[in-house]
């Protein structure tokens, strides 16, 4: 089963052993990596949220071939660009990192940004939505997709992304968690995908909304270490695969950390994907979502070894 676990902020301080400041675990993520490529991941892309975690998310992508990042600034950070002193010279380090990571072939796409309006005790609206237009610049100068975040803000990120069309060829709403309404605005983007994991899956009425992406604009991911699909979501009956789990006080290497998501779990997310929508052929779905991520972070790879891998044939690599 091929699957892009899309979206990891791999940077967090969990993946570290850190947890509210406190040590609780030795770094884990060898491991953590490992048990994503035994579960079928194939790749992984690694978010940056404010200009040093993308310097750091350009640094781990460097460890592993299978790894990839983005670039950007998240909107509950976007007073980052204020509080730099000089916003015009922290876009430019933007753009300066962005042409770095393009010229190793490890940065994928411009993100993770958008607009939060739930979180606006992090960054005010007005902040959110000047550097939010702002980043389709650093999109159209790299010729790269947007990798986006939208919370309670539906109205103005359509606006925004409306008056930019012709500055980015493709991107997704990655955790989306909003209505029937805001799915299908979205939608309404014909070079939009919309992405879902643990917290797109937690009420019936979730469920109902992500049964009506269509599979051909839907991506998978985990957004981990958050977002887990938990006991007392709706589509947890959906879910087959499993992991042991341990506390983070009893880590043990070969375990998950209980309230900790990983990568590997995205396998989850597609089981309870396939319940809710009623899709039989789990694989055809892992197809169907696989080749959704790279039209848009992987273009290159839709010429005839992608066709042969994805129909089933290894022997085309």
């Amino acid at each position: 089963m091929l699957l892009n676990a899309l979206i990891q902020p791999l940077t967090d301080g969990m993946f570290k052993g850190i947890y509210h400041g406190k040590q609780c675990h030795v770094a884990d993520i060898a491991a953590v990596l490992s048990r994503a490529w035994s579960a079928g991941v194939d790749r992984i892309i690694v978010t940056g949220g404010s200009l040093e975690e993308s310097k750091e998310a350009l640094a781990i992508a460097e460890t592993d071939g299978r790894l990839f990042c983005t670039v950007g600034v998240h909107p509950t950070r976007c007073g980052e660009f204020e509080d730099s002193g000089d916003p015009d010279k922290h876009f430019l380090d933007l753009m300066s990192l962005a042409k770095k990571g393009v010229a190793k072939g490890k940065v994928v796409a411009i993100g993770e940004c958008g607009l939060d309006y739930d979180r606006l005790h992090f960054c005010p609206s007005e902040i959110q939505k000047k550097y939010f237009e702002k980043q389709f610049e650093l999109a159209y100068a790299m010729k790269l997709p947007m990798f986006l975040h939208m919370r309670a803000a539906a109205e103005d990120f359509c606006d925004i992304l409306g008056r930019n069309m012709d500055r980015f060829g493709s991107g997704v709403a990655h955790s989306f968690t909003g209505s029937a309404e805001d799915r299908d605005k979205l939608l309404s983007f014909s070079n939009l995908y919309i992405g879902v994991n643990g917290c797109s899956l937690k009420t019936a009425e979730n469920l109902e909304v992500v049964k009506g992406i269509p599979l051909e604009r839907l991506m998978i991911e985990t957004d981990s270490p958050y977002c887990e699909i938990k006991n007392t979501h709706a589509g947890i009956n959906f879910v087959k695969s499993l992991w042991p789990s341990k506390k983070k006080e009893k880590y043990e290497q070969e375990c998950i950390v209980k309230g900790r998501n990983e990568p590997c779990l995205v396998r989850q997310v597609l089981e309870v994907v396939a319940g809710c929508k009623g899709v039989g052929d789990i694989e055809e779905l892992s197809k169907t979502v696989y080749h959704n991520t790279c039209r848009v972070f992987f273009p290159q790879d839709l010429d005839s070894a992608a066709d042969a891998l994805l129909s089933g044939s290894h022997d085309a690599k």
